[in-house]
């Protein structure tokens, strides 16, 4: 017998009214990684829509199945099982510490192989099938960055990609998992959230998710639109880091993933983050003579930490532009 996880009541999460048919967009920018202009489009992309959809990126699809079942496997335990690993990453509900909520159950790990933490997911899970996954998503974040810098022209290449190898790297593993929620056909005309609009902090985030809908992307016109699942790809976006070292050039993208009435939505994300010392500043490469940095110069933890304190849908970068370009 399989126990599904219980997500809260209906009056416990947050709603939100559609004021007009959320269209399916299908302009998404779709790059296939070992095509020889894929350095110009990832850049185009980037300064467009912060967002893309990358195809043939040489992770085997079987270490994608094969983390999706285990995760299944888990979720789909007693609450009171799953309830045990809350010190390692296992969180319901509530999405930090700031009265943000959600109908979503998660996993959330360091990547740093030498923490707890990754240890725990190893041993509670199939450790090959978490250890195999996240080995092949770093390194093609690795690539993605590498080949983003190519565009950008920055030299050396390695400018960004250093910052997620380092050993000392403050990135992060995150599975979702939204269950179905039959009750949305009782709501006329409002969605449920399962995680509230945001932007990634971090450099870079990749993810991989089941072909159940729900991700939707705003914008620059600020129209929310949904994106088109495909499990066998990976939807890149860019971070809030990212879009200060590159002086706003490349902009993070505004998302959310709102729930489906039958069918349950696993996501698996890795966030590409920088050590906690490591100065977050606009890259002197990318800016024309005279250029002003837009941003005031501030360190991955105090950004972390001004995220973790703030409420999910904040515009974090605003504490931190300078005072002259506060209305950007």
């Amino acid at each position: 017998m399989v126990v599904l996880s219980q997500p809260p009541a209906l009056e416990h999460c947050s709603l939100i009214k559609t004021c007009k048919p959320t269209c399916v967009f299908t302009g998404i920018p779709v790059i296939d990684l070992r095509d020889p202009e894929a350095k110009t489009l990832i850049v185009k992309a980037c300064e467009e829509y912060g967002f893309f959809k990358l195809i043939n990126h040489g992770v085997p699809m079987e270490f994608m199945t094969r983390l999706e079942a285990e995760a299944l496997s888990f979720f789909n335990l007693p609450q009171s099982d799953k309830d045990k690993a809350t010190p390692f990453g296992y969180g319901s509900n509530k999405i930090g510490p700031n009265g943000d909520v959600g109908w979503i159950e998660y996993l959330l790990v360091n990547t740093n192989p030498q923490l707890t933490s990754l240890k725990t997911l190893s041993e509670n899970f199939c450790s090959y099938a978490v250890n195999d996954y996240i080995l092949a998503v770093k390194r093609l974040a690795f690539e993605v960055v590498e080949i983003m810098a190519d565009g950008l022209e920055i030299e050396p290449r390695n400018v960004l990609s250093r910052l997620l190898r380092d050993e000392k790297s403050d990135s992060c593993f995150r599975l979702n998992h939204y269950p179905p929620c039959p009750q949305l056909q009782a709501l006329s005309g409002r969605n449920l959230i399962g995680f509230g609009e945001h932007t990634d902090p971090q450099i870079i985030s990749i993810l991989r998710s089941n072909n159940t809908s729900g991700l939707q992307i705003c914008l620059r016109d600020r129209t929310w639109v949904s994106v088109p699942p495909d499990q066998t790809s990976f939807f890149i976006s860019v971070g809030d880091a990212l879009q200060v070292m590159s002086n706003g050039r490349l902009r993070s993208v505004r998302h959310r993933v709102l729930t489906d009435s039958m069918k349950s939505r696993v996501s698996m994300i890795y966030f590409g983050g920088p050590p906690m010392s490591e100065k977050i500043v606009a890259l002197p490469c990318l800016m024309a003579k005279g250029e002003e940095s837009l941003y005031k110069e501030f360190t991955w933890w105090e950004y972390k930490t001004c995220a973790y304190n703030s409420r999910l849908g904040a515009n974090r970068l605003g504490l931190f532009e300078k005072t002259a370009n506060a209305s950007l």
